[in-house]
């Protein structure tokens, strides 16, 4: 690989794998640059970001100094990545991992990087640049008498090692922007191994480990993951595939809460023009009603009750209203700050919070009552207090439903969504079963009356016979593919949702992808999970063959260990917007879900 293909491999989204520790994600490229981890927190202002600000972001460089080709795999059924770099005069493997601890995570974050001669000689230059947290922080070094630690702002870091060359913190030769930076050199030979560790807290004191230490946590984390994986029950259609998604997903799961982040990054752009840039370290409801119903297909009870515990906590301690989405740790951001970096490829704006606060959306209030009613239905028993929640809850779906809202997709101009009636729609159906077996008490009676009220209104109002489809919202023959969420649900599962497939790939499909909305084609690209969910649609409809073969393409659409973004390009296959993006994951799994379930045999060996 020459220096020219490393800058060109460092801007393509697809070159970067993804590792974790239950608090923060860090995205390791192809050339074995680490270009995005903010620390120790998933959420805090990333000190590692040059994945947004090339200048001044802070990264974290491993690379051989002469040219070199690259393979990288995840070890077996684990979150820790091995890379192999093979050069004119040797081979070495660099193995990464957050590590975690013999009771689980640290309560520090520590990256460790390790680097095993396996033939030959291959010299390696390391580099630490701490940044400036998005051009809030100026770093320093503090001297002190257990080595130097790096201060930006309230985080405080350490690099120490073994066998890794360090030589004396430098400043880059930038002038008044100059960041400190920790370098070093060494030379691999056969079976020589060397270890380089970067150890972060926010706020309190800093441990710092021991290169022995540091050496066993990787040995430590891989056993923990495979510890995890081990619990993971599913045997079905596309295993690998599943597994690699659900092991992506554990990423994103916020082990401190049990919230679940939609995704890892910030700012990644939808649109190649700019302006559609979200800040995606959040929770968002939506998407923890669709991994509760995965982990309860997997069978990982733990997971499953703190996400759940952690919704209906965080609901009551900011309601009243819903919110579509909540922090990390459960309150309800209000504001989004916009940074004065460039952004990748210098696609602005880079933002920290999501604008999207605020919004009515009706298709939150089915995703809740959606997790409770798998949550229930797996065994589980709701509490007294949060039963009467759901009471007033589904009380106010009956009154709210027949306004306009943002709808799923966080529209500037509210509409009567298709896809957000079809959501409350939901939210009453499964509030009447939740009554009928005994876990909420409340108005079963006028929930059933208002659900079938609600399924006559879309009927009369938002079904097109001219675009034979259930339409984006009333008075328009545009279409939305979140529609075709409701098929799983159980609003339709016969002709009328069958044609409105075809309509849809018609008109939004491009190959096996497919776009969110009428019109968006012109200003971003298919998004990921619109394309499963098409797959899950077809099967629930009965069409099986037409599922399983567009499944069979779609999961292999990730990059070269299996993680998706949140969109790929028709065109030539790049990712776009934040990753890994926990929304097109949970559809290639809950996809994979469904076709096994309806289909049968038919789904057998894929």
């Amino acid at each position: 690989m020459t220096k020219s293909e490393q800058v060109a491999s460092g801007s393509d989204l697809r070159a970067y794998a993804a590792i974790g520790d239950g608090r923060t994600v860090a995205l390791i490229g192809s050339r074995g640059q680490i270009d995005w981890m903010p620390t120790p927190d998933l959420d805090e202002m990333p000190v590692f970001a040059r994945l947004l600000d090339d200048k001044t972001g802070g990264s974290i460089q491993l690379a051989p100094t002469a040219e070199f080709t690259v393979s990288r795999k995840y070890v077996d059924r684990t979150n820790v990545l091995e890379t192999t770099f093979t050069t004119e005069h040797g081979r070495a493997k660099v193995t990464d991992a957050l590590v975690t601890g013999a009771a689980g995570r640290l309560p520090w974050a520590q990256l460790v990087r390790r680097i095993d001669g396996i033939e030959g000689e291959v010299a390696f230059a390391w580099r630490v640049d701490v940044g400036t947290a998005l051009h809030t922080v100026s770093p320093w070094v503090q001297k002190t008498s257990h080595g130097d630690v790096i201060r930006a702002g309230d985080v405080s870091i350490a690099v120490i090692g073994g066998e890794h060359g360090p030589k004396s913190n430098t400043k880059h030769d930038s002038g008044a922007e100059a960041a400190p930076a920790s370098t070093g050199t060494f030379t691999t030979q056969r079976d020589s191994r060397h270890v380089i560790a970067v150890v972060a807290t926010s706020g309190e004191p800093l441990h710092i480990p021991g290169a022995e230490d540091a050496d066993r946590g990787v040995d430590r984390t891989i056993s923990n993951w495979r510890s995890w994986s081990r619990e993971f029950s599913y045997d079905g259609p596309w295993e690998r595939h599943v597994q690699r998604s659900a092991l992506a997903l554990k990423l994103l799961i916020f082990s401190p809460t049990g919230a679940i982040a939609a995704a890892a990054t910030s700012s990644l752009p939808e649109n190649p023009a700019g302006g559609k840039n979200w800040d995606y370290r959040f929770a968002w409801v939506r998407d923890l009603a669709y991994t509760a119903s995965a982990l309860v297909h997997f069978g990982l009870r733990e997971e499953t009750h703190a996400a759940v515990s952690w919704l209906l906590r965080s609901i009551r301690e900011s309601g009243p209203e819903l919110h579509i989405f909540y922090s990390l740790n459960g309150s309800a951001p209000d504001d989004t700050h916009v940074h004065e970096v460039p952004g990748w490829r210098g696609i602005g704006p880079v933002v920290t919070g999501n604008p999207a606060q605020g919004q009515l959306q009706l298709g939150v209030y089915g995703d809740l009552f959606s997790v409770c009613r798998v949550y229930v239905d797996a065994g589980n028993v709701l509490d007294i207090e949060t039963g009467r929640m759901l009471a007033v809850i589904a009380d106010r779906v009956c009154d709210v439903w027949r306004e306009r809202d943002a709808g799923m997709w966080e529209l500037p101009g509210e509409q009567h969504y298709t896809s957000s009636k079809m959501g409350c729609w939901q939210a009453l159906n499964d509030a009447v079963h939740l009554a009928e077996i005994g876990q909420v008490a409340g108005s079963a009676a006028r929930w059933a009356a208002e659900r079938d009220r609600i399924r006559e209104w879309i009927e009369a109002n938002c079904w097109s016979e001219e675009a034979r489809a259930y339409t984006m919202h009333p008075d328009t023959t545009d279409l939305d593919a979140s529609v075709l969420l409701h098929a799983p649900s159980g609003f339709d599962r016969g002709e009328r949702m069958s044609s409105t497939i075809d309509a849809i790939t018609g008109a939004l499909g491009d190959g096996s992808l497919v776009y969110r909305y009428s019109g968006v084609e012109r200003e971003e690209h298919t998004f990921v999970a619109c394309a499963f969910w098409r797959a899950g649609a077809l099967a629930c409809v009965g069409r099986h063959a037409e599922a399983i073969e567009l499944m069979d393409d779609l999961v292999t659409r990730g990059n070269d260990v299996g993680l998706f973004s949140e969109m790929i390009s028709a065109r030539d296959g790049s990712f776009w917007g934040n990753l890994p993006q926990g929304l097109s994951h949970l559809a290639l799994i809950n996809t994979a879900i469904i076709i096994r379930e309806v289909a049968g045999e038919a789904a057998d060996g894929h």
